[in-house]
């Protein structure tokens, strides 16, 4: 009997999904060594210290454009590398706003989570599907947004909620879900839009929205993480398991230092030097093949 012939795999989604199976060649290793791992996941984490977020929104243009791997599996490392910085962010936190704090904002966490949730399971799921240039050209255009919101939503205030009752709810809902699919195609936490969200949406103190937006950014990244589980690339993660651990350390050790660095740097400066480099990213990443 003659062997059966084999019939190309259709879609691009496929063709990726396949070649993120392929274990990586020694040229890979070599750019992708711990110590470079460490190094940038130390300065992407100083950066993000120095506004109070995970910086995965600087780490994800560098795995793709420095450590080269494909859009959907730098996506897939930078949601299990935020996971851990960002749950390591509580407990620093728990001493400035008390957890009661925030339990007495369950409402707020719900209203949130309601939308968050399946917009984080929609957008993992449309990012596997999708082809990898469309996934770096909807990347790239998401970085841009990220830039305009740092700048913009830098000066919201808590002068009272826009809105309230069933309007708030609903307007609730619709952010969570657009937070939760931005989330999901960045592999970040979201605290870029959440903690704007909170503020003018709800009218909540600065400090205390921070600590809010972990209550929902957590389940969210953990959900559209639980969806990309089920696809092929999720294996870039036993492949580089001792890369994204070394990342993860240095963008602890990162932060800490950017945070103590935060009152030498002036905001009217800081904000549009982070946008800038957001923006310069951007370009590159919508340059990728």
């Amino acid at each position: 009997m003659s062997e059966r012939p084999l019939v190309p795999m259709r879609g691009t989604g496929d063709v990726r999904r396949a070649v993120a199976t392929v274990p990586l060649g020694a040229g890979s290793d070599a750019r992708r060594s711990k110590p470079a791992a460490f190094a940038a996941g130390a300065v992407i984490g100083a950066l993000g210290g120095l506004i109070g977020l995970g910086g995965a929104e600087f780490r994800l243009p560098l795995l793709i454009g420095a450590f080269r791997f494909a859009a959907l599996q730098a996506v897939i490392l930078n949601k299990a590398m935020s996971l851990v910085v960002v749950a390591s962010a509580l407990p620093f936190r728990a001493a400035a706003v008390p957890p009661a704090a925030v339990a007495a904002h369950w409402s707020i966490i719900l209203n949130l989570l309601a939308g968050s949730l399946f917009g984080a399971w929609f957008g993992a799921g449309w990012a596997t599907r999708v082809g990898s240039h469309a996934l770096h050209r909807v990347i790239a255009s998401l970085l841009v947004v990220i830039a305009v919101v740092l700048l913009v939503g830098d000066g919201a205030a808590g002068s009272g909620a826009l809105l309230t009752g069933t309007a708030q709810a609903a307007a609730g809902v619709a952010a969570g879900f657009v937070i939760g699919v931005v989330a999901a195609l960045l592999g970040v936490a979201g605290g870029e839009l959440l903690i704007p969200t909170l503020v003018l949406l709800f009218g909540v103190d600065l400090k205390l929205a921070g600590s809010l937006s972990l209550a929902v950014s957590l389940p969210t990244m953990t959900v559209g993480f639980a969806r990309y589980s089920l696809d092929r690339s999720f294996a870039v993660l036993g492949q580089n398991r001792g890369f994204a651990l070394m990342m993860v350390a240095g963008s602890i050790v990162g932060s800490l230092v950017g945070g103590l660095m935060l009152g030498w740097v002036p905001s009217a400066v800081l904000l549009p030097m982070l946008a800038t480099i957001l923006v310069a990213s951007a370009a590159k990443v919508w340059r990728q093949k």
